[in-house]
């Protein structure tokens, strides 16, 4: 069994928790599917052990961390909190005392959202490169000046430790350790169980330009974008687009960037670059991801691709499909 160990404390955001939980859980129940043996044992510790409540008011029941048995532990895990409670564990000598100590034979260990600065505080990170929710950036940069901190990454692997942005990124960084240790077959079944929209990998921005312009953008076009995620394979030209939108082309043309900050045609094909991009890393063909985004023929693809992410979307695939 591989132990996953996750040490809490008052306050602490629950999600950053439950999210790679029920990854871990999920994983299990797909290798029973399977007839095969549950691979993730997963253990909740405090530092007095007992009831902690999460800053959601949710209770969860945990064993005190200086009880933990003597076997292996596989992976570590720090989640994050407000700054208040982050603190006030961080300040706590007994904590800081065991983790360390934990962490050192832990075969991977890492942290969810801010819990960051707990390790960071713990001297545990120095050098490494980390990521965090894209509001602590800068603090944990200024904090701990040693630390190389990726404000754009949903999740970063430096040697045995892993740091995730913002809350569900939990999530995804679970994912990827499950594919590390079972395979991609199995995490697979993991993102179909718990209904995920798309499996995100770590280089993947904190924010999708599809999330950043429904921010922006004010009713019709909150609609209208989503549509063009869904229809990136139809024409999606300001003539199209401005008939669905009831506009005319002049109109459409100049409110869509005004609420959006892009103009149509620079949106769409960011959007269409992310696409191609997430399919890519599913080792798809050049050619089956042009036309699943609109970019057909596949040299139109490789074109827009490269003057965007600055590499070709055949090296891209290579250092990213996955096994």
């Amino acid at each position: 069994m591989h132990r996953v160990v996750f040490a809490v404390y008052p306050a602490f955001e629950i999600l950053d928790v439950s999210g790679p939980s029920s990854a871990f859980n999920s994983a299990n129940r797909a290798l029973g599917v399977l007839g095969k043996a549950r691979f993730y044992e997963i253990e909740l510790v405090s530092k007095c052990g007992g009831p902690v409540a999460s800053s959601s008011g949710i209770v969860i029941n945990t064993r005190a961390i200086d009880q933990l048995s003597s076997k292996p532990i596989g992976t570590l895990l720090i989640p994050g909190a407000e700054r208040e409670p982050l603190l006030d564990a961080i300040s706590d000598a007994a904590m800081g005392q065991t983790l360390p100590q934990i962490a050192s034979k832990a075969r991977r260990f890492g942290s969810v959202c801010t819990g960051v600065f707990f390790l960071a505080a713990l001297g545990l990170l120095d050098g490494k490169r980390v990521a965090t929710h894209w509001d602590a950036c800068t603090s944990l940069a200024e904090a701990f000046p040693s630390l190389n901190v990726d404000p754009a990454a949903l999740y970063v692997i430096d040697g045995r430790l892993w740091t995730s942005a913002g809350v569900t990124t939990g999530i995804d960084m679970a994912l990827a350790m499950i594919t590390h240790d079972l395979g991609a077959t199995i995490t697979g079944e993991v993102a179909k169980r718990l209904v995920l929209y798309a499996r995100r990998p770590g280089y993947q921005s904190q924010f999708s330009s599809l999330l950043q312009a429904q921010v922006k953008a004010d009713s019709p076009f909150a609609d209208l974008l989503g549509w063009i995620h869904s229809n990136l394979d139809a024409p999606l030209d300001v003539p199209a687009l401005a008939t669905r939108a009831g506009l005319t082309e002049r109109t459409f043309h100049r409110k869509f960037a005004a609420a959006t900050g892009e103009t149509p045609a620079r949106f769409v094909e960011i959007v269409r670059l992310d696409a191609a991009r997430m399919l890519l890393s599913r080792g798809l063909s050049l050619k089956a991801v042009a036309a699943q985004v609109g970019l057909s023929p596949p040299a139109r693809l490789s074109e827009a691709f490269e003057r965007r992410f600055g590499v070709s979307p055949r090296l891209f695939r290579e250092m990213h499909a996955e096994p």
